[in-house]
This record gives C-alpha cells, sequence and structure tokens, in this order.
C-alpha cells in the first residue's frame, strides 16, 4: 500500500485587497515573499485576489475589475508560476462565503468588537461626537470571519502578513478552535508569518505605505516616475556632511527592504559619514529600478492581455474548488447540514450527541501528485487511491466513488488490510444520497 507521509506538505496563504494598484509595500510585504515561499520544497502555496474584500472598502466596479487585472499582472511577473500553486480569484470559490457563514454562527460578537478596522471607525465617530456606528456596514464589521474563512477554507499553516495584520490570523485561529471544539478537528490553526524587517515599510511620508494615505510608489510605475517619487520622500533638513539617523528614516527603511545586509550596512556608514540625501535618493532609487525593471515589461505584456489572465484565474478556481468543495461536505456533515437518509446522531439525556463521520482526506505527497483515503467514522483507514496529476483527477475520482462506489475505480484503489466491501459500502452509504 502506497505510504502516507508524517511530514505533509505546509501550506502558506497569501490574498491581496483589489482595491488599488500594487506598490512596493505590497511587493516587499506579501508578493515577493510569498512567492518565494511557493518554490520552496514541500510547500503548497494558495494565492488569491480578495474581491469580496474590496466590496468594504470601494463601491467603484471599475475600479476593482482594472485592480485585480493589476495585482494578478503584479504576482506572475514576480514570477509566480500558476503550475505550481492555486492562483484564483476569491469571489470564483463559493464555498468561501458558505464557511463564513459558518464561521459566523460561532464567532462571538466580542471578538469581532476588538477588531483593529471596526474599532478605527468607531472612535472616529467618537471623537466627532457622533454614534459611535454611524456609517460602519456589517460588512466592515463581520469581514474578519470573511478572511477566517479564506485561511481556514484551505487550512493553511502559515499566512505572510504585516505586523498589523497578525490580529487577524489570531482571530482565525479563534475561529478555528472554537469550530473545532464544537464539531471536531476539521479546521487548522493557522500561524502568522511576518518579516520584520519589512512588516510595516513606510511611503512618502514616513506612514506606513497605503493606499489609504496616498503615500504609495506604484510597484510598476516607469522608471522615470519611479525616479521622481523617491526624490519625494519626506527626510529632515541635515545638510550633506551632517551625520543623519536611520531611525526613524523612510529612505532607509524602503532601502533596508530591498538590498543585501551588506548593502544595508554600507548606507548606514554612509549615514554616519554624513551623505547628502540627494545621493541616498539615487542609491534607493538605483537598488529598487535594478530588482523592479526585469519584470516591469512582463507586467505591461500581461497587462495587455486580460483574457490570458482571465483563463489562468479559471484554471486556478477550478484546482481550488477541487479541495474547497469536498472539504466544504465534510464541514457541512460536521454541523449537521446532512443528507436526511444517513444515520442520525445519538440522543442521550434529552440532548444530541454529535455523530462521528466517515471522511474523505486529500492531499499532495512529496512526488507531487494528489491522492485521497477514505477513513470510517472512528479515523481507521479504509482505501487509499494512487497517485493524480491535478486536485481535479482526485476530486473527480471521489465523486465517482461516491456514487458508483468501488467497482469502476479497482485500478485506482487500494483497501485497506483486514477492510471489508461491507465496510467500504456502509461508509460510502453516508454520501450517496443525490441532491436536489
Amino acid at each position: 500500500m502506497h505510504s502516507i507521509s508524517s511530514a505533509p506538505l505546509q501550506r502558506f496563504l497569501t490574498g491581496i485587497t483589489t482595491t488599488g494598484t500594487p506598490h512596493l509595500g505590497n511587493f516587499v510585504g506579501s508578493i515577493r515573499p510569498s512567492v518565494a515561499a511557493s518554490r520552496l520544497p514541500g510547500v503548497q502555496s494558495f494565492y488569491f485576489l480578495a474581491d469580496y474584500h474590496a466590496l468594504i472598502k470601494c463601491d467603484d466596479p471599475a475600479r476593482i475589475q482594472r485592480s485585480a487585472l493589476e495585482i494578478a499582472a503584479s504576482w506572475l511577473a514576480a514570477g509566480l508560476d500558476p503550475e505550481r500553486v492555486m492562483f484564483y480569484r476569491q469571489s470564483d470559490i463559493p464555498e468561501i462565503p458558505e464557511l463564513t457563514w459558518l464561521l459566523t454562527c460561532v464567532t462571538g460578537k466580542g471578538v469581532l468588537n476588538r477588531a483593529h478596522a471596526y474599532k478605527a471607525s468607531v472612535d472616529k465617530n467618537e471623537a466627532a461626537g457622533n454614534d459611535p456606528d454611524a456609517d460602519v456596514t456589517a460588512g466592515l464589521f463581520m469581514y474578519p470571519v470573511l478572511m477566517g474563512a479564506d485561511i481556514l477554507m484551505f487550512k493553511a499553516h502559515k499566512v505572510p502578513v504585516g505586523r498589523d495584520q497578525i490580529q487577524h490570523i489570531e482571530m482565525a485561529r479563534d475561529m478555528a478552535q472554537r469550530f473545532n471544539h464544537l464539531y471536531g478537528e476539521h479546521l487548522v490553526l493557522p500561524e502568522a508569518q511576518v518579516e520584520e524587517s519589512v512588516a510595516l515599510l513606510p511611503g512618502l511620508d514616513g506612514r506606513k505605505m497605503s493606499k489609504s494615505y496616498d503615500n504609495t510608489i506604484p510597484l510598476f510605475t516607469p522608471r522615470e516616475q519611479l525616479r521622481k517619487l523617491i526624490a519625494g520622500i519626506v527626510t529632515d533638513s541635515r545638510a550633506p556632511g551632517e551625520a543623519k539617523e536611520t531611525d526613524g528614516s523612510a529612505l532607509f527603511q524602503i532601502y533596508q527592504a530591498f538590498a543585501s545586509e551588506t548593502e544595508t550596512a554600507g548606507l548606514r556608514q554612509a549615514y554616519a559619514d554624513g551623505i547628502g540625501w540627494g545621493d541616498a535618493k539615487q542609491m534607493l532609487f538605483e537598488r529598487i529600478d535594478q530588482e523592479v525593471a526585469p519584470m516591469r515589461e512582463r507586467y505591461q505584456a500581461l497587462i495587455g492581455n486580460p483574457q490570458e489572465i482571465e483563463r489562468l484565474l479559471q484554471a486556478g478556481a477550478e484546482k481550488a474548488r477541487a479541495v474547497a468543495t469536498p472539504f466544504m461536505g465534510e464541514l457541512r456533515r460536521a454541523v449537521g447540514l446532512r443528507n436526511l437518509g444517513s444515520a442520525a446522531p445519538v440522543q442521550a439525556k434529552g440532548k444530541a450527541v454529535k455523530a462521528a463521520a466517515p471522511a474523505f482526506k486529500q492531499y499532495r505527497e512529496k512526488d507531487g501528485r494528489f491522492y485521497f483515503k477514505l477513513l470510517d467514522a472512528e479515523g481507521r483507514l479504509l482505501l487509499q487511491s494512487r497517485g493524480f496529476d491535478a486536485p481535479k483527477e482526485a476530486a473527480g475520482a471521489i465523486a465517482v466513488l461516491q456514487q458508483e462506489g468501488p467497482a469502476g475505480l479497482n485500478d485506482m484503489l487500494e483497501i485497506a488490510p483486514g477492510v471489508t466491501q461491507d465496510e467500504i459500502a456502509a461508509a460510502l452509504a453516508f454520501f450517496n444520497a443525490p441532491q436536489a
């Protein structure tokens, strides 16, 4: 029988909200590290365009569409390989809003009351003497749950984020723990991964680089525009020859995010030696352009071919749904959204006791192929699949198995030692009800 790996793939997941043009902060804090992670052995990566999240912040449909195009093109230009990863648009995965509702039903309102974005809106209203919830939509209040669903749907282990986003990962962990406590161990508890040196990249004015502050440097802005924007970075009034402080220097922090340790040490020494701000900005421009210029041409070609990006996103959604659909079926059964012909929970002392259920588990092995196994209600292995080239093929075999039984898939399956056909049939009966 095929051996099941004791060290499953580490799953990384990253999303960018489709409300604006990607900037250097997005690149160093999200795009670059997540693309690098996708190339590591033993890693499975998920990248998505967070267009549902965009609806909370933006009511301009054309801007959301354009932003989705620009973000997708940026990821691809930065070296993302859609054949190696799950690359999809959030709104193409209907299981995500369904999981959002399941999580909503286990998430305490008090937890959401503490979300940074909601608290900031309340504080702003109270400072202005307005009702605390003035102009606060239910979407703004609930979006940490949607973010939790994004992460938990694909059992992400690591989520690369800036330090200001750590709270959302902690909230997703809380949701998963609460769900697992009520319904069994179904959800994986994620961890935030923060690259400390670039966790909060400063913008032109020294504040966090953000579309909200209009202080960003677009990632693929033309070369001369990049030079002009860097020239506008706020610095202090110290003249050439005067020693300068690296602490609190936006220019130094941006340089550090792109440079090697040796290069960073060189600029630190130049600060101490009194480098002029104009020369320091020229060094920053040259260092950024050195990294961005090779990607710029690819980006422009992609922007000019949106049909190709759409094709890649649709293919990615198909792969992602091959994972999400059976997992959502598992979660539906866990909470009691079940086929009425399946075994009912045992009654005890007037209360329903949650029944364990058979389950399919899909995973990817070190050989790069996709497998599934069928477990009985006690978690015992019943049968194991051979490897498939794509998750869609594995999901298709599961669907055939559920509908027709193992007879037509004998060459694709291995029955565990000591397991009978009757035991397999009993487990499959749980899944075998026709859908309305």
